[in-house]
């Protein structure tokens, strides 16, 4: 999976999330369907938005879903598809941005990449996307040849690029690809009056790709020597984050001047959730609460000391702020007493010296360190594969907060990882509809 628009299930209303599992499963479907299993592989959280587009424009049917089987990444649950030629559209498209990513890694040496026979194994694989893509977009009356010279282009204008050169020119092919694969939504759907406003949405949604990308790539690029755009450029954060608002802005305004029968996915994807990828990629508040509660960059539920907003631990005081010198009137501050007695005895939350009453692990104090378990082994081969399976099958990988690595067993977090809302998300966008 790769894409800049990872929603929350905890920002979607159950209806949004339905469709938006619709449209992905669906683009899942359509590569299986035209391109064979291994072209599954492509499946992508931006690619699905062509589907949502098109299918946003058109007038109700009740042929816009297909029911399908049992999945594993579903909980081996079935479940309403979208299928159409929104979807085909989208697999045609995320081929070719496969493609594009591949070529990419090539040109880095990422990797595995870096040996010759992988390598061309890889360049041929991309290849053979390419036309696969074409053959798609030739059917749904698409020239996804516009896809294909953007890729090309990119290599030559980064080997051009150096400090002082625009960052939007290095965007510019990216820019051209998804606008045209937007504006042709509206052509699918019969709407040729959305393709100027659609075109502009895909053109400010292929800068973002591209600038986002380049955010979070750009630390280990710079350890490993790989190309960015913004180290050769020059272009500060400050200025790649001002481009990127920039940018958001532009796709709602664009989208206001399109019509469509329902909007509601759309707006929501286009909207709300790119100013969370936004925030996500340079490192700033992503749930809708802002700073509310949050400190040192932790969640609610971590920003105070170790024994909620009352405790003293971490550097803070008593009120949960900063830590400071002990107040004058505890004529036992600084003995290694406890804040109340010299055993701490009376003192609620504990203190003092460790083993004497008052303190840790002593009567009446807070409970003594816990020794931490010896950590297990790497599982094997076989029996990581079958961990693996059942972490599909109950949906943790994509919906768990914490699960043990099917092989390596270190901890991981599902793809709602960056959401710390516990569910109660408010709306943060700034949009006024």
């Amino acid at each position: 999976m790769f894409g800049i628009v990872r929603p929350c299930g905890h920002r979607l209303t159950d209806g949004l999330k339905t469709e938006w599992m619709a449209h992905l499963c669906g683009l899942c479907l359509a590569l299986r369907s035209d391109h064979g299993q291994f072209s599954r592989i492509v499946t992508n959280y931006d690619g699905l938005i062509v589907s949502v587009l098109t299918e946003a424009q058109l007038e109700h049917t009740d042929g816009r879903r297909r029911t399908a089987g049992p999945c594993p990444l579903r909980g081996m649950r079935t479940a309403p598809v979208a299928r159409g030629e929104g979807a085909r559209l989208a697999a045609a498209v995320s081929l070719v941005l496969a493609s594009a990513k591949v070529r990419d890694h090539i040109a880095d040496r990422d990797g595995l990449l870096k040996r010759g026979p992988l390598a061309a194994a890889a360049r041929k694989v991309a290849t053979g996307w390419d036309r696969a893509g074409a053959r798609t977009g030739a059917e749904l009356g698409f020239d996804t040849a516009v896809l294909v010279d953007a890729v090309d282009r990119q290599p030559e204008i980064e080997a051009l690029a150096g400090p002082g050169t625009p960052l939007l020119t290095v965007t510019e092919p990216t820019e051209t690809a998804t606008a045209a694969a937007f504006a042709h939504t509206a052509v699918l759907a019969g709407r040729p009056g959305n393709s100027a406003p659609l075109a502009e949405a895909g053109r400010l949604f292929g800068r973002l790709a591209h600038l986002l990308d380049a955010v979070e790539d750009q630390g280990a690029d710079e350890a490993s020597g790989a190309w960015n755009p913004l180290t050769a450029t020059g272009t500060s954060l400050a200025e790649a984050r001002r481009l990127a608002d920039d940018a958001v802005r532009g796709i709602r305004l664009a989208l206001r001047d399109a019509e469509f029968t329902d909007d509601r996915l759309a707006h929501v994807l286009l909207a709300h959730e790119l100013r969370v990828s936004v925030d996500r990629a340079f490192g700033t508040t992503v749930c809708g609460h802002g700073d509310h509660g949050r400190h040192e960059g932790r969640s609610t539920h971590e920003g105070h000391g170790a024994y909620g907003a009352y405790g003293a631990y971490e550097g803070r005081d008593s009120h949960g702020g900063p830590g400071g010198p002990p107040p004058q009137g505890n004529p036992y501050a600084g003995q290694g007493a406890g804040a109340y007695g010299p055993y701490g005895s009376n003192n609620p939350y504990g203190g003092g010296h460790p083993g004497i009453p008052g303190g840790p692990g002593g009567p009446g104090g807070m409970p003594g360190p816990v020794p931490e378990p010896p950590r297990p082994g790497r599982r094997g081969f076989w029996a990581g594969c079958a961990v693996f399976v059942g972490l599909c099958c109950t949906c943790k990988l994509c919906c768990a907060k914490e699960y043990e690595g099917p092989w390596s067993r270190k901890k991981r977090e599902g793809c709602c990882r960056d959401c710390d809302c516990d569910g109660n998300c408010c709306d943060c966008c700034g949009c006024d509809c």
